[in-house]
C-alpha cells in the first residue's frame, strides 16, 4: 500500500498536508528548507508514473531520516490515526 507522505521536523506543529502555507513558513523560518532538501534527494523524472513518483519521494524521505545526525526529520502521513486502523 503506498500512503501519502510527507518529510517534516519534530519543531513544526502545523500540519504539511492541511496546513502547508504556515508549515512551509515556519521551515523557512527555522532554515531548514525540508522542500528542497527533498527535491535534492529524490529522484524524479517526468517519464514515471504518480505511484512511481510517491515511492520515490518515500525512498528519499527514508533516505534523509537515515542520514539525519541531528535527529531533527521525521515522515508524517496524510490522515496518520485512518492510515494506523488500517494496518492493525
Amino acid at each position: 500500500m503506498n500512503r501519502d507522505c510527507m518529510l517534516t521536523t519534530d519543531d513544526n506543529p502545523y500540519d504539511p498536508f492541511d496546513q502547508f502555507d504556515h508549515w512551509f513558513l515556519f521551515d523557512c523560518e527555522k532554515g531548514y528548507y525540508s522542500c528542497s532538501y527533498l527535491a535534492r534527494i529524490a529522484h524524479l523524472s517526468e517519464a514515471m508514473t504518480e505511484e512511481e513518483k510517491n515511492t520515490e519521494v518515500e525512498r528519499a524521505i527514508d533516505e534523509i531520516i537515515r542520514l539525519d545526525f541531528l535527529g531533527i526529520y521525521k515522515k508524517v502521513y496524510r490522515n496518520a490515526k485512518e492510515s494506523e486502523k488500517e494496518l492493525v
